[in-house]
């Protein structure tokens, strides 16, 4: 029994687990609302869009890159997703499968421009964050699109009891990302070239297909994240994706993904977008000024980073 609490200690995510099992139930206690079948289909829609878009900069975190163009390219998957449907008059599931398509493109770019000049993605992304919304703006002229197919929004706003049609995409993409890290040859060496991009080169893997690999994955990711947007809030806004980084960093540092890149955690990911979930569902509840939750996200990523380099002082000790 000992063994098991100890090893269950371990694990990167346990105590933030901890943490969100505390919090459901402190809440319960706090306000009644928070039990009941609206809220928890409230709370799981809000944590959709939030999944994606932390998977897409944990695919990044994970090669040892950064990508800071996530919320740009988000944003513009969301607006060619609605105008497909509303000014071309496409149907839903063909705008879909062109605006996820133009994700992929967008990381693709990402990563070619990473490889080809050697410049850090940090800086690369930076400048393409720029350059997507720039082509958001030119394309809206800051003008939602609002006439959407009535099945697409129908399946943003359906559920089965508090269960949200929309999370089924999030957690297919999180099997998908599973299979992907622990199955497959390109997804340990994704994670090798961030552990140590000099020794996985050695040993005969490319580095330059792991980052663009890496980007692709997060490319699609944040197009999803765009369609669910746009899903979401039944319309395409101009201003999706606008506050995506910040939660992009967050979830998957405070879910273990180290800093310096070879080590994520996808279900620590998950728990760690429940956890910021929670609080926000919190503040509403409680009715608690929103602008708490950013200084809570500040302070979380910071405990995150403290938490993880103690771990990884005391692993070298052991």
């Amino acid at each position: 029994m000992n063994r098991l609490l100890s090893s269950a200690v371990r694990l990167q995510w346990s105590g933030i687990l901890v943490a969100v099992i505390a919090g459901g139930i402190a809440l319960s206690f706090a306000n009644p609302q928070f039990n009941t079948e609206f809220n928890w289909f409230v709370m799981l829609r809000s944590i959709c869009v939030s999944m994606l878009v932390a998977f897409s900069q944990m695919v990044m975190l994970g090669v040892g890159q950064m990508n800071l163009s996530v919320g740009a390219l988000g944003g513009l998957v969301a607006i060619i997703v609605g105008g497909l449907m509303d000014a071309w008059g496409v149907p839903a599931i063909p705008a879909i499968i062109i605006a996820i398509a133009a994700g992929g493109v967008a990381g693709l770019l990402n990563g070619w421009l990473t490889v080809r000049t050697g410049i850090n993605g940090f800086i690369v992304t930076l400048a393409t964050a720029s350059a997507f919304a720039g082509i958001n703006t030119g394309i809206t002229k800051a003008i939602p699109f609002y006439n959407l197919p009535p099945e697409f929004v129908a399946f943003g706003n359906g559920r089965i009891g508090a269960f949200p049609f929309l999370l089924i995409v999030p957690l297919i993409v999180t099997v998908l990302l599973v299979i992907f890290f622990s199955r497959t040859k390109q997804g340990r060496y994704l994670l090798a070239v961030g552990g140590n991009s000099h020794a996985a080169q050695l040993s005969g893997i490319s580095v330059p297909r792991a980052i663009m690999t890496a980007h692709l994955i997060s490319g699609l990711s944040a197009a999803a994240a765009g369609v669910l947007a746009v899903a979401q809030l039944g319309s395409a806004q101009p201003s999706i994706g606008i506050d995506w980084v910040v939660i992009s960093f967050a979830a998957p540092i405070i879910g273990g993904a180290s800093l310096a890149g070879g080590s994520i955690s996808i279900i620590g990911t998950v728990i760690a977008v429940m956890l910021i979930g929670l609080i926000q569902n919190a503040m509403v509840l409680l009715a608690v000024d929103p602008y708490w939750v950013t200084f809570l996200l500040g302070a979380l990523i910071l405990a995150a980073v403290w938490i993880n380099r103690y771990r990884a002082v005391r692993l070298g000790e052991d």
